[in-house]
Formats: structure tokens, C-alpha cells, sequence
């Protein structure tokens, strides 16, 4: 059987294309901390290849016979929450596990069920783990994996009793601990049972370094796909890989999920003579954003989150300066995987940028009623802009305080109003390209509509630009600089036609006077200017 590309679980190298684990860390550094007796913290976002690297470690750890190193997923104790007395049990009960299973040990999970379960859970972990370091005829290492998805007197519990023990180490305890998990330990918020809230460094404030495994590399990214070529010798075409990676920027899941979409979902590739086009990928990447994959569903989770809202509000709505987003805030989301800091700060990538205003309208999208594409398509099968931005306009007017109050992302609402019912009218035709930033005061639509049914979007296409800003001080102002930023827009995309769309959310002006359009002309390029 051949591989395949991986989209659940760890890697299995026999059955998945895969990076070479060791490569997605600092191996040297992290054998530099175990060495040292160093507790510390590696940490990725979710489906990233954490799980599989953290097991290569070990079975490296473990081949070269300098220490004894076992690996335990503890999320199991999620479940009790806040009670301790639950879940300390539960996480000790998974540990006990896996030292019986990954040292070839049986006695210990012996041991933990004949002796440690009658332990007080205050102390069951710190006396569990000393018996392992004890009875080992090597210093011992242990990799907690999934140790945030624990909360509450649970998690606290569970860092203080290794801290118990740390001074212990390495006769009478592990020499090594490395909590793993999606955030840093200085991320946790730790609300005990009385009400207090502590954070996770002072709870562990032996921590020596915090770890974080990145992204692929664009070399990686392409590199992983080409095993298929070289398993299948079925290629693909050079044109999708600087898609591929605009798409991704090497997102593990990302890139694994494309990767398996086009080569096995779509059932015409699975002929391994047919080469995979770049019509093929579009395709694939249009079915994967559709699907709601798991991984899509936890990114749609944590924008739920107070912390993440109000980073990615602020790039929604482009109107928050960087310097006035909490540092703290933009290193968490940026730990999350949601967001890049550097150059700028942006959506990762650019199918986050597609998923992520989808998943904030999608309700509002499907109730969205008495639009159809249809309406909305001339007899050459042009986008009518005008008309659908007019018919916008007429439904803004209508519906935009109603709408907007069931937004949880206030201060993007009009822009994402505006995304959903654009969603709605291209969705199934053509395709939004979005483009946010912190600062800029605006928002980048792009528009690509195929003039062409049957060629879709590798023929003829209409290109349309549409600036998205808020109006801020005077409308000569505003419309002077929106101008300026959609013609040199119109320009780099290589648009057709260009507008400019200004809301105006003074909530005491009448209607009659927001509610307007003028065309403009700017550096030999004229604009269409819209009110709202």
C-alpha cells in the first residue's frame, strides 16, 4: 500500500509522507535541557506534528540507552475539570500507563493500581513519579502532553506536585519533566475553586525555557508533497506549489490536508497517471474550506475566545493600532497559530484569512434573503457591481443595526456585513481574496469572476477591487486617502474596476445623507465611491 498524507494522529513514517520530526525542533537544545536536568515547556498549535516529534524524542532518548523516557497524553483528565480530586487521578492513571507501556515496565502500572490509588490526589503524583525514578536503573524523562487542556484546582494541583518534587531530581525524580501543549505555560489562567485566579508561571516557576515548533519551511512544504511524485510518479503541476504556500505559509495540517484532498478525495486523481493540475488544487482547496475539518472547527472555537476576539477584531476591522493591542494578546494568538507577528502583524495564512470571515457570517450569510447570483449577472455573464453594491447599500440601510448586534466581532461588523452578503452572491461562481491589517484603517477585497463557465477561473476573468473603510473625521479626508490606497490596490491586482465603499457609523445621521455614490477619478484610474 502506498502512503499517504497524514490529516489525524501522530506520523506513522511506514505509512505517511512526513518531515523528518527531529528536524522540527532544536534537537540540540532540547537534549542540552534534558542534560542539564532542566524542566521546560514545547509548545505548538494544534495539529501541527507536536504528538509525532515528542514520540521520535523519546524513541531517540530511549535507543540510545542514556535515560529512561516515556511519553503521556493526560487530556484524559480534562473531563473532571476543576476537581482534583478526579482529575489528578486520571492523569496519574494515563501516566501509570504509559510507563508500563513505553519502558516495558508492567510492575509500575502495577504498583500504581496495588499501592498509589490510595494515595491522597494532593500528593499522588509526586509520590508516583518518585517511585518510577526511584526504581529506574536510569535517570528518568517525562513528556506531559496536552497538559492546558486541563483547568481549574486540576491543573493547579498538577504543576505544583511536580514542583514538589523538582528539588528531588534526578535520583528521586524525573530529571527531566517537558510540558507540551498548544500554549505556554505563562498563558495559563488558573481559577481555583475559592475564586482566585493565579497564572501558570508563578504556579510553575521552575520552568527554564519555553520551546515553540513552528510552521514547515516553503522547501519542507514543498518537499513533503513531492514524496507522492517520487512513491506514485503521479506529478503535479509546478504552478500550484507558490499557491500551495500562500495558502498554507506550511501550516502542518494545512498542508497535509490539501495534500491528501487533491490526491485521494477528488476520485480522478486517484489515477496515478493523471497529473494533478492547478484546476485540480483549486478544486481541492474550495472542497477542504468547505468541509468544516475538524481543524477548522477548533479555529472557529477559539475565536470565541475574549483574548483571541480582540486581536482578530482589531485585523478585521482594520481600524486598532498595533502599539494599542495588548502585547500579551498577540504573543497568545500568535501561540495559537491564528496569527503572524512579523513583518506585520496578519492572518496566517491565506486560507485562514478565507475561513475565518466565513465562520464569523456564515449564519448571517445563509439567512441573508432575497438575493440570488443570479440577479446579479449580465447578459455577458459580467458581476454587476454596481447593481449588487447598490442592492448592498438598500440592504445595509435595512438591516445593518439588527444584523450587526449579532455580531460577536463589534467593531468589524459593517465590514463583515458586507463579506457575507458578497459571500453569498459569488459564493459557488467566483472568489474573494481578502487582505486585513492592523493600522491601515481598511480592508482589501478582491474579487475574481469567470467570464468563462466552462473555464472557470484558469480563463477570462473579471477583476474587481473593492476597499472597505470606516469613516473617520471628514469624508474629503477619508475619500482623499481611500482613493489613493484602492487605485494603487486596482493597480497590483490588476483589477478592471475599482471601488470604494465608506461607512459611515455616526448611528445619529439620517440615512439619506450616509446612503450615497460618486465616481472619482485618481491617478488615471476612476473609482466608484459608496456611502453607507
Amino acid at each position: 500500500m502506498e502512503r499517504f498524507f497524514n490529516t489525524a494522529g501522530p506520523i506513522i513514517p511506514e505509512d505517511h509522507y512526513h518531515i523528518d520530526l527531529l528536524s522540527r525542533v532544536d534537537w540540540p537544545d532540547i537534549r542540552q535541557l534534558i542534560d542539564e536536568k532542566r524542566y521546560f515547556v514545547l509548545h505548538a498549535p494544534r495539529q501541527t506534528g507536536k504528538t509525532s516529534t515528542l514520540l521520535a524524542i523519546m524513541e531517540v532518548l530511549n535507543r540510545e540507552d542514556r535515560f529512561a523516557c516515556a511519553y503521556a497524553n493526560i487530556e484524559g483528565a480534562q473531563a473532571a475539570r476543576g476537581d482534583e480530586t478526579r482529575g489528578i487521578p486520571a492523569a496519574c492513571s494515563a501516566i501509570a500507563r504509559s510507563l508500563a507501556l513505553y519502558l516495558d515496565r508492567p510492575e509500575l502500572n502495577d504498583w500504581y493500581r496495588r499501592e498509589g490509588q490510595s494515595i491522597e490526589p494532593q500528593d499522588r503524583l509526586t509520590q508516583l513519579l518518585a517511585h518510577w525514578a526511584r526504581t529506574s536503573p536510569k535517570p528518568t524523562v517525562l513528556f506531559l502532553d496536552e497538559v492546558d487542556a486541563l483547568v481549574g484546582d486540576t491543573l493547579i494541583s498538577l504543576l505544583r506536585q511536580i514542583r514538589a518534587g523538582y528539588a528531588e531530581r534526578p535520583n528521586a525524580f524525573p530529571q527531566s519533566i517537558v510540558l507540551c501543549g498548544v500554549r505556554d505555560v505563562r498563558d495559563y489562567r488558573l481559577h481555583m475553586s475559592g475564586g482566585a485566579v493565579i497564572t501558570g508561571g508563578s504556579a510553575f516557576n521552575i520552568k527554564a525555557e519555553s520551546l515553540r515548533m513552528g510552521n514547515f519551511t516553503r522547501e519542507e512544504t514543498e518537499s513533503l508533497w513531492r514524496q507522492h511524485t517520487t512513491e506514485t510518479r503521479q506529478t503535479f503541476d509546478e504552478a500550484i506549489f507558490p499557491e500551495l504556500w500562500e495558502d498554507t505559509a506550511g501550516q502542518p495540517w494545512l498542508v497535509n490536508a490539501l495534500g491528501y484532498e487533491v490526491t485521494r478525495k477528488i476520485r480522478a486523481n486517484r489515477d496515478r497517471t493523471r497529473p494533478i493540475t492547478l484546476a485540480s488544487y483549486m478544486e481541492a482547496r474550495e472542497q477542504l474550506i468547505q468541509s468544516r475539518a475538524t481543524h477548522l472547527d477548533q479555529l472557529a472555537d477559539k475565536l470565541k475566545e475574549e483574548r483571541v476576539c480582540s486581536v482578530v477584531g482589531a485585523i478585521l476591522a482594520s481600524e486598532t493600532d498595533q502599539l494599542r493591542v495588548p502585547p500579551a494578546d498577540l504573543e497568545y494568538v500568535a501561540d495559537l497559530g491564528l496569527i503572524q507577528t512579523r513583518p506585520q502583524v496578519r492572518i496566517s495564512n491565506r486560507i485562514y484569512r478565507e475561513i475565518i470571515p466565513r465562520e464569523l457570517t456564515w449564519s448571517t450569510q445563509v439567512m441573508i434573503s432575497n438575493q440570488e447570483q443570479a440577479w446579479y449577472i449580465t447578459p455577458d455573464h459580467r458581476l454587476d457591481m454596481p447593481k449588487l453594491l447598490a442592492a448592498f447599500q438598500q440592504f445595509f440601510r435595512e438591516h445593518a443595526d439588527v444584523w450587526a448586534d449579532g455580531f460577536d466581532y463589534k467593531e468589524a461588523a459593517s465590514q463583515l456585513l458586507m463579506q457575507a452578503f458578497l459571500q453569498r452572491i459569488v459564493n459557488g461562481g467566483g472568489r474573494i481574496n481578502r487582505e486585513y491589517g492592523l493600522g491601515r484603517r481598511r480592508t482589501d477585497l478582491f474579487i475574481e469572476w469567470p467570464l468563462d463557465a466552462d473555464q472557470g477561473l484558469f480563463g477570462p476573468i473579471q477583476r474587481i477591487v473593492i476597499e472597505l473603510k470606516l469613516l473617520h473625521g471628514s469624508l474629503e479626508t477619508v475619500m482623499a486617502t481611500g482613493l489613493e490606497q484602492t487605485v494603487d490596490y486596482a493597480k497590483r491586482a490588476g483589477a478592471d474596476e475599482a471601488h470604494l465603499f465608506i461607512f459611515d457609523r455616526e448611528s445619529g445621521r439620517p440615512w439619506d445623507e450616509r446612503v450615497w455614490r460618486r465616481e472619482e477619478a485618481f491617478g488615471g484610474q476612476d473609482v466608484m465611491v459608496w456611502g453607507a
